[in-house]
């Protein structure tokens, strides 16, 4: 036995079962440390050096240009989560909700050209990991080196996901790069491919899909064929119809419906021919109605063209039938079907034997499939009707896929009218589709609609899901407007009690929101002025001059002296 394991031994046992040689009694435990110590130095000063691991591959270069000094600091912030302490009681409190601002900073950021600062990139990529829905902004924003970083280590493996594999995708037009990494790439990294190479020619992307098309994997043919979705067009119409007789439910599925996503297209033309023999126009005693005549089987041209025969449990098979032949036939069909009327004529028209419901909801699922914003008009109807429908609509949800046919503008017009005619109580899935910030119409109503209710007397409990849209979708001009009723309001006898309050805190925290938004823009419009790298090395020197000094006190924020990192500049530069 070497003399290592005599001391480790000794050290296992204890001196007096296993005496150190050289000593006892009391001085046998110091004089064991004494020679471990010993031991221990010799031992690594005789350690061979193993052989050198491999370098690390350089990071890649990324042209997009740095953020501004204060843009880094709120960035730091935004992704160390730190908010005022909220009051007890489950109560959110006054400042602001810094995880919700922080997919709205990296878009923006990610929009104005900036790259993500390198120190940053860990913690970004750690957001990313806790955040699904984080995920598309923060791996935009992190850029090459992020996805660079994310290979050396495994938590973050889900960035290489779809992403070319971490490694930057060959030029579309580097024809013999393409073909390599499509020929023997992994998965992600041909997914990406496919779709960078779609997007720059459609052409050329489908013919790379087509030139291995027959030794894909079932799954892998679903997922390839969805990216003709970008750029589809009659040129896309070959490709499909071949793919309706694949041996895959799924794939032909998706293919009818591309097709059918194209009103010319021979699969369109064959629904329409179906759709428009079981639906008519009937005169009975001077009254004009629609009558259906749903098909009585689902043949083999009906399958190959993509109708799935067995229904789901609980709907008829002839209803479910005409439902999936209507909604692939071409809009345009209905106009000549029915003496030439305009889509909101049409869905005027009565329809006999209760099958109105099933028509109409065919009709729009069309609407929102083509894309079709005169369908979607007929069929919503006017903002004023009841909630539960327009004159094709059977629920909000249905209302809400319309209105995301329709341009920006009117889409916020409908809703605010929706607003104004019902309150906010139904109107979250229409909020939901409305383009942010919202345009001036559609704010003015959320806030009117917020006033009316808090005037009720009402908690605010049952608007806090619009609540929390507006703090992330209002325009920040309309903070001024809402300073007003920030104040605590005078309770009236049949108000709930403490409502007031509530109410208070929530139009404080909004308008906190609204204005650490606006400075949070201003911080990304400023110019940048000085090269990352240097000003990441000098950031920790940074406390107490002029850029800290400007962001004192901001909306829904305190700085305290004692905070690491609030205060302190060195505290944010080194996470």
């Amino acid at each position: 036995m070497d003399a290592w394991e005599e001391l480790v031994t000794s050290a296992l046992l204890g001196t007096d079962r296993r005496p150190h040689p050289g000593a006892s009694g009391d001085a046998a435990p110091v004089a064991l440390l004494d020679a471990a110590a010993v031991h221990t130095v010799r031992r690594r000063a005789g350690l061979r050096p193993g052989p050198a691991a491999p370098p690390l591959e350089a990071a890649p270069e990324d042209g997009r240009r740095p953020l501004p000094a204060a843009a880094r600091r709120r960035l730091a912030r935004l992704l160390a989560g730190r908010a005022a302490p909220a009051p007890s009681g489950g109560r959110r409190g006054a400042a602001p909700d810094l995880t919700e601002l922080l997919p709205q900073w990296l878009a923006a950021a990610h929009e104005r050209g900036y790259r993500a600062p390198a120190a940053a990139l860990p913690a970004l990529l750690d957001a990313a990991r806790a955040r699904t829905d984080l995920r598309p902004q923060a791996l935009a924003f992190a850029g090459p080196r992020g996805l660079w970083l994310a290979r050396l280590n495994a938590e973050w493996k889900f960035a290489l996901r779809g992403s070319g594999g971490g490694g930057a995708l060959p030029a579309p037009g580097d024809a013999e790069a393409v073909a390599a990494l499509w020929e023997e790439g992994l998965f992600a990294e041909r997914v990406a491919l496919l779709a960078a190479v779609r997007a720059d020619d459609p052409a050329e992307g489908r013919r790379l899909l087509a030139s291995t098309w027959g030794t894909e994997r079932a799954e892998d043919r679903l997922m390839f064929l969805d990216s003709l979705r970008a750029g589809l067009s009659a040129a896309d119409e070959e490709f499909l119809e071949a793919a309706l007789s694949d041996r895959s439910r799924n794939v032909r599925a998706t293919a009818a419906e591309l097709l059918s996503a194209l009103p010319g297209s021979a699969l369109a033309a064959r629904m329409a021919e179906r759709a428009v023999s079981c639906v008519s126009l009937d005169r009975t005693e001077g009254a004009e109605a629609i009558v259906v005549e749903a098909p009585h089987e689902c043949d083999a041209g009906m399958q190959h063209d993509g109708v799935t025969a067995t229904p789901p449990t609980g709907r008829g098979e002839r209803s479910w039938w005409l439902g999936q032949l209507v909604e692939a036939a071409p809009l345009d069909c209905w106009r000549a079907r029915f003496a030439g009327r305009a889509p909101e004529e049409i869905v005027a028209l009565p329809v006999a034997d209760d099958w109105q419901g099933e028509l109409h909801a065919a009709w729009c699922r069309a609407a929102v499939r083509q894309r079709d914003a005169d369908w979607s008009r007929a069929l919503l109807g006017s903002p004023a009707a009841p909630q539960a429908g327009g004159p094709g609509t059977s629920s909000l949800a249905e209302r809400a896929k319309l209105l995301s046919t329709l341009p920006e503008e009117e889409r916020a017009h409908w809703v605010a009218s929706f607003i104004a005619a019902h309150g906010l109580s139904e109107a979250f899935q229409l909020l939901g589709v409305c383009a942010v910030p919202w345009a001036e119409p559609l704010g003015r109503a959320v806030v009117d609609a917020l006033d009316i209710a808090r005037d009720a007397g009402s908690y605010p409990w049952s608007f806090s899901g619009v609540m929390g849209l507006a703090e992330r979708c209002l325009s920040p001009d309309a903070a001024p407007q809402l300073a007003a009723l920030t104040t605590l309001p005078d309770e009236t006898e049949d108000a709930s009690p403490g409502a007031g309050g509530y109410w208070s805190e929530a139009f404080q925290r909004l308008v906190a929101t609204l204005e650490l938004r606006a400075t949070m823009h201003a911080e990304l419009a400023a110019e940048s002025g000085e090269a990352e790298d240097s000003a990441e090395s000098g950031e920790a020197g940074e406390s107490g001059e002029a850029g800290e000094s400007a962001e004192a006190e901001e909306p829904g924020e305190s700085v305290e002296s004692g905070e690491p990192g609030e205060s302190e500049q060195s505290g944010e530069s080194g996470r």
